[in-house]
């Protein structure tokens, strides 16, 4: 069992930062690959950012490259997620997930991960 819990959610001006966090507990962090996925109301979820096991390999959402990037500290077993250049159109709950390193998947789609936190609201003010 993976535990998760997001933080850092918050209000901002378009155009302002933020840092998301997720921290995980109840297996080593080098065996888990990590994703961020965001559900705005009325739409569906979907992907934002994931990253592998040993940080070798990071995908995103074409909408937020070159804004959002994906990070993990192994030693503090959580994933960073910093957000920078935000839109109104990023407002949305995000989601932190987890999957075992085994089998290997692809890190797009939300239907191959396991564990999932309780959300943490973004908003974004224009």
């Amino acid at each position: 069992q993976v535990q998760l819990v997001e933080s850092g959610g918050g209000l901002v001006q378009a155009g302002g930062s933020l840092r998301l966090s997720c921290a995980a507990s109840g297996r080593a962090s080098s065996t888990i690959d990590m994703g961020w996925f965001r559900q705005a109301p009325g739409k569906e979820r979907e992907f934002v950012a994931a990253i592998s096991w040993n940080g070798g390999s990071t995908y995103y959402a074409d909408s937020v490259k070159g804004r959002f990037t994906i990070s993990r500290d192994y030693v503090k077993n959580t994933v960073y997620l910093q957000m920078n250049s935000l839109k109104p159109e990023d407002t949305a709950v995000y989601y932190c997930a987890a999957k075992s390193r085994w089998p290997a998947q692809t890190l797009i789609a939300g239907k191959v991960y396991n564990y999932w936190g309780q959300g943490t609201q973004v908003t974004v003010s224009s």
